[in-house]
């Protein structure tokens, strides 16, 4: 009786040292998710994906560029075409329809830039998330099927492995 519980202790700390030792190995999506959601790039840094941190950049800092760009030229045609509005002249030699078609351009692209600004930190997030679930995915050209023939106190049988 002595020897079950024996082997059934060391049977259990075994397990959980294994266990153990693959949480360590393993990142967490949720972490992942939340470093990226703070500081956009550092869920790429925690799965070690580093040469993705400059692309989240540079979407980043272009969305910013436009959004601002496209903002001044928004309030120039703007300002321009309630001044030709209300005095029928203006100095940018545009009639008052195609200083409020330019006004709408501008807006357009402007809010265009602000929407692909929050799908580049959206898929920030999703994308490190990703790379931890996937963190330990082997990705190997051994491409196999092993056959272990698998014999206990309990039951006997055929285990099937595939490798992709």
């Amino acid at each position: 009786m002595i020897q079950k519980a024996h082997i059934i202790i060391v049977c259990i700390l075994l397990s959980s040292a294994v266990f153990s030792q693959k949480i360590n190995k393993d990142k967490s999506p949720k972490k992942a998710a939340l470093y990226s959601a703070t500081i956009p790039g550092l869920g790429q840094i925690y799965t070690k994906k580093y040469w993705k941190v400059p692309i989240v950049y540079a979407g980043i800092i272009t969305s910013v560029y436009f959004i601002d760009e496209n903002n001044k030229q928004y309030k120039k045609y703007k300002n321009a075409a309630l001044q030709s509005y209300e005095t029928e002249q203006n100095q940018l030699g545009h009639t008052y329809s195609e200083l409020k078609t330019l006004k709408d351009h501008y807006r357009r692209n402007r809010d265009v830039s602000y929407f692909s600004l929050i799908g580049i930190y959206f898929l920030n997030i999703v994308d490190a998330s990703v790379n931890a679930h996937l963190y330990n995915f082997d990705v190997s050209d051994d491409i196999s099927i092993n056959i272990k023939p698998h014999l206990s106190l309990y039951n006997s049988g055929v285990t099937l492995s595939l490798n992709f």
